[in-house]
């Protein structure tokens, strides 16, 4: 065998094992990149997953928020409820007081006048007539007006036709009598007059 036959043997062996190296380490590049690739998959999904859980936190906080804030909503409004209601039962139980105690002067005149010893016919009807007077004052105070009837033109909104009558010297629908006088409260009628009205 000559000296460049063996030669040539190793420089082959060595081509080839240059070449598995270089396999080698291509196959473990590919393996250190797939290895890599696995892990930044696995850290995305469990950044995903801690976002997902990040979100479902704050937003079971924000749901828990918006519970608490109906709550104290419906405690305000029933709080309010109950004290509209207090304030509308006193308006219905003291609404009378101011009346009631304009007419108290009124019941003790009329008590004064009922124990006076004596009879004076004149002095009663007189004390009798200041009593009516305190009386219709104290109602007129409290809005009670009375509507006028004789010689006003019938209308059926104030007034109540209970009979026709003709009189000559009054015009035709003109009321000639009341037989019970009339009242409106602050602009409402409370009573109509009852009344004869002119017909020809």
């Amino acid at each position: 065998m000559s000296e460049d036959k063996k030669n040539q043997i190793p420089i082959e062996e060595s081509a080839d094992e240059a070449e598995e190296v270089k396999a080698e380490e291509a196959v473990a590049e590919e393996a250190v990149a797939e290895e890599t690739e696995a892990e930044e998959a696995k850290a995305e999904e469990t950044a995903d997953k801690a976002a997902g859980e990040s979100e479902e936190a704050t937003k079971e906080e924000a749901e828990e928020a918006e519970s608490e804030r109906y709550m104290r909503l419906m405690a305000e409004f029933q709080n309010y409820k109950r004290r509209v209601a207090k304030e509308k039962s006193d308006i219905h139980a003291y609404a009378n007081e101011k009346i009631i105690g304009e007419l108290l002067p009124v019941l003790d005149n009329f008590e004064r006048a009922l124990d006076a010893e004596g009879g004076d016919i004149e002095a009663y009807a007189k004390g009798m007539q200041l009593i009516f007077e305190q009386l219709k004052k104290a109602l007129e105070n409290a809005g009670l007006a009375e509507i006028k009837a004789v010689d006003e033109e019938f209308n059926p909104n104030v007034h109540n036709a209970v009979m026709t009558e003709s009189v000559d010297d009054k015009e035709d629908g003109v009321i000639t009598k009341v037989f019970q006088k009339g009242y409106t409260l602050k602009d409402k009628v409370i009573r109509p007059s009852m009344v004869v009205v002119n017909k020809k």
